[in-house]
C-alpha cells in the first residue's frame, strides 16, 4: 500500500519553488504589515517569526509560505508574471496568519513552531486586535488591486467558508464518539474543505485571476486547493497518530491524548470495533498505544490513506481539465506533491 511519508525538509525542487515565490512576495508582505500601528505591526512581525516580543529582528524568514506560492504559481499557469499576483499573495498570507492568531486562542493553544503564540506572549486582547488588523489589512490590499471587485468577492467566500470550518470543528469537540449524534466521515470532509483547502483554492485561484485566466481555469484551482486542502489535512491527521515525532516535531500521538476527533479515529467508528474504541477513549488511562494499534485494526489508518488518494486525484484531475503553462503547472504539482507527503 502506498503511503505519505513525512520530510524534515521539502524535496529540492519544492523547496526552490517556495524560496523564490517567498522572495518575490516577501518585500509587499512585510511593506503591508509595516502599514499598521507600530504596536500591532510589532505582534504581527511576531506572528510571521520576523522578531521577538519587543521588536528585537530574528534571522528566521517565517513559514514556508505555502499560499503565496500557491498564488504565484496560479498567476504563472495562466501566463502571467508572477509579480502580478502579488497583492493576491499578499492577502493570502495575512489571512492565514489572522486565521492562526484566532485559532490559537480558540483551541488554548500556547505554543507554536517553538515558540510562544501571540496571546501566550502579548495577551488575548492585544492578539484579537494583531488578527483583526491582519484581516482589515488583507482585505484593503486586494481592494486596491487590478480586478479588485472579483477578488475581493473571491477571499470572501474563502473567509466565510474558513469561519464556517472552524466552527464545525469546535463543535466536533462536544459532540459523542456515537451514537446518532456522532461526527461522520462525510462531516469532517466538509469541515476540512472549509477549514483548510478554502484559503488554498483561494490562493491559486487569485493568482489565476489576477493573472488574467479564464473563469474556467480561476474555478479549476480553487477545486484543486479546495481538494488538496482535505488531502493535507487527513495526512496531518494520520502523521498525529503515527508520525515520528523526530520528523513531524509532534509528540507521539498527540492526537490521540488530547481525543480529537480526526479522520483515521471517525473511520474506525464505521467497524465493529466501535464500541470498544468508545471505551477507550472516553478512559482517561487508556493506553493511547493500544488506541492507535485498534484504530489501525478497525481499518482507519486505511481508510485515511485511500481518502487522502482519493482528493490527490481529484487535484490531479482539475488541473488536467484546464490548459495550463507547462513549467509552473509542473512546479504547482510538485508543490501540490510535497504538501501531501509531509508535515507542514
Amino acid at each position: 500500500m502506498t503511503t505519505f511519508p513525512s520530510a524534515v525538509q521539502a524535496p529540492v525542487g519544492a523547496r526552490h519553488v517556495l524560496d523564490r515565490c517567498r522572495a518575490l512576495v516577501l518585500p509587499a508582505l512585510r511593506e503591508a504589515v509595516g502599514r499598521t500601528h507600530p504596536w500591532v505591526g510589532e505582534m504581527a512581525a511576531y506572528s510571521f517569526g520576523w522578531c521577538e516580543v519587543g521588536g528585537a529582528p530574528t534571522v528566521a524568514s517565517g513559514g514556508k509560505g505555502i499560499r503565496q506560492a500557491l498564488a504565484v504559481l496560479g498567476a504563472e499557469a495562466a501566463g502571467a508574471p508572477g509579480r502580478v499576483a502579488v497583492p493576491g499573495a499578499v492577502a493570502v498570507e495575512l489571512v492565514h496568519v489572522f486565521s492562526l492568531l484566532h485559532d490559537d486562542i480558540m483551541d488554548g493553544d500556547t505554543s507554536r513552531r517553538g515558540r510562544p503564540t501571540v496571546w501566550q506572549a502579548y495577551g488575548t486582547g492585544p492578539a484579537v486586535l494583531a488578527g483583526d488588523a491582519l484581516f482589515a489589512l488583507a482585505v484593503e490590499t486586494l481592494a486596491t488591486a487590478p480586478a479588485s471587485p472579483p477578488a475581493v468577492r473571491l477571499l470572501s467566500v474563502a473567509l466565510h467558508d474558513l469561519v464556517r470550518g472552524q466552527a464545525d470543528d469546535l463543535l466536533f469537540a462536544t459532540r459523542p464518539w456515537t451514537g446518532p449524534e456522532r461526527v461522520r466521515p462525510d462531516e469532517y470532509r466538509a469541515m476540512a474543505e472549509h477549514k483548510t483547502g478554502a484559503l488554498l483554492g483561494c490562493a491559486a485561484a487569485l493568482g489565476a485571476l489576477l493573472g488574467g485566466a479564464p473563469p474556467a481555469t480561476v474555478t479549476a484551482l480553487d477545486r484543486a486547493g479546495r481538494h488538496l486542502g482535505v488531502a493535507f489535512q487527513v495526512v496531518d491527521d494520520l502523521l498525529g497518530v503515527w508520525g515520528d515525532p523526530a520528523v513531524t516535531g509532534k509528540p507521539v500521538y498527540g492526537d490521540l491524548r488530547e481525543r480529537k476527533k480526526t479522520y483515521p479515529v471517525l473511520a474506525a467508528f464505521d467497524s465493529p470495533a466501535a464500541g470498544r474504541l468508545a471505551g477507550l477513549l472516553e478512559s482517561p488511562a487508556a493506553d493511547p498505544g493500544e488506541v492507535a494499534a485498534l484504530i489501525e485494526e478497525a481499518g482507519g489508518r486505511s481508510a485515511a490513506l485511500a481518502e487522502a488518494r482519493r482528493h490527490v486525484s481529484a487535484v490531479e484531475a482539475a488541473l488536467a481539465g484546464v490548459p495550463l503553462e507547462a513549467g509552473p503547472a509542473g512546479e504547482l504539482r510538485s508543490l501540490l506533491d510535497f504538501l501531501v507527503r509531509r508535515d507542514l
